[in-house]
């Protein structure tokens, strides 16, 4: 078997995803999979008939992979994605593939899907400048949360606690990019510091884990400090995540959850989740798992 993992460094990331790339790798030469890491600068495509000869690696012909790994998750661009849809037209498989990454991508269009599905969510409110605040304080009340669509690790996340401090948030915003496309949700006063990440391979919950925010803090991620320790999976929270796997068309997710009294509801899905979290509680070797679910799919056993 012969792979790809497409990932693009940035400036802001956090040294665990490379360290996961690398991850990848080792595992990579322990199962006899023969891995490339590209990023996508490094790919030309062409639209043409000559089908195999219409993807280049740093300029050159290549002989293309069985299968790929994007691993960029909500920071996908526009050519990171016609890259990915480009190889699926070419007879690859994109492990995700490129339509559930372009679903999840977009948190809003997340919310709205699984809502279609009767899948449990907070109450979401896609914001308009000039922002009408006594409808928010009526419909989403305070505290609230505020997203931007497109972000990751907790990146764009905000919490208002109060109409005033709300309002001045959204002031400046309109100030300085009043194009911003945002989004308003009630807060899940339950999970308010605290949460659950499944982690989904091949349609199956393999580990979940609860991370808890540092000093009494909002955010529970644990590329921003939170503290993690294993959950029990049960029906409930495996039959969530999946299903929100499925509705999405995601193969491989993290499934975020919130606390709701004695239920959850799903908050966000991640379409290439990191895993040093999850394998610090967990007994799981979440890139070993990955392999083997490629093995089953290609019929390699």
């Amino acid at each position: 078997m012969k792979g790809w993992i497409i990932y693009s460094e940035n400036e802001t990331e956090i040294v665990s995803e490379r360290n996961e790339v690398d991850r990848f790798v080792e595992e990579a030469k322990e199962e006899g999979i023969e891995l490339k890491v590209l990023k996508p600068e490094q790919i030309d495509l062409f639209v043409t008939s000559q089908n195999r000869k219409s993807i280049l690696v740093d300029g050159e012909e290549t002989t293309l992979p069985d299968f790929v790994l994007p691993r960029m998750g909500a920071g996908t661009t526009y050519f990171a994605l016609a890259v990915i849809r480009h190889l699926e037209r070419l007879g690859v498989q994109c492990i995700n593939s490129s339509h559930p990454i372009e679903i999840v991508k977009d948190k809003l269009y997340t919310q709205q899907i699984l809502a279609e599905n009767n899948l449990p969510v907070p109450k979401t409110m896609l914001a308009k400048f000039p922002i009408n605040i006594d409808l928010i304080e009526k419909n989403i009340g305070f505290p609230a949360v505020i997203k931007t669509l497109y972000g990751t690790q907790g990146k764009g996340v905000f919490l208002s606690n109060t109409k005033k401090s709300f309002k001045d948030l959204m002031q400046l915003i309109e100030i300085t990019n009043s194009k911003l496309s945002i989004i308003i949700q009630e807060l899940i006063k339950d999970s308010y510091g605290r949460d659950l990440r499944v982690l989904i391979v091949g349609g199956r919950a393999i580990a979940c884990m609860e991370r808890s925010a540092p000093e009494d803090g909002f955010k529970a991620n644990f590329s921003d400090g939170g503290a993690v320790k294993q959950f029990d999976l049960t029906p409930e929270i495996e039959w969530l995540a999946t299903e929100a796997c499925r509705v999405t068309g995601l193969e491989i997710a993290g499934v975020d959850l919130l606390f709701d009294g004695d239920h959850y509801k799903i908050c966000e899905i991640n379409s290439s989740p990191g895993f040093t979290g999850i394998e610090s509680c967990c007994d799981i070797n979440v890139a070993k798992e990955i392999f083997k679910y490629l093995k089953i799919r290609f019929g390699i056993f």
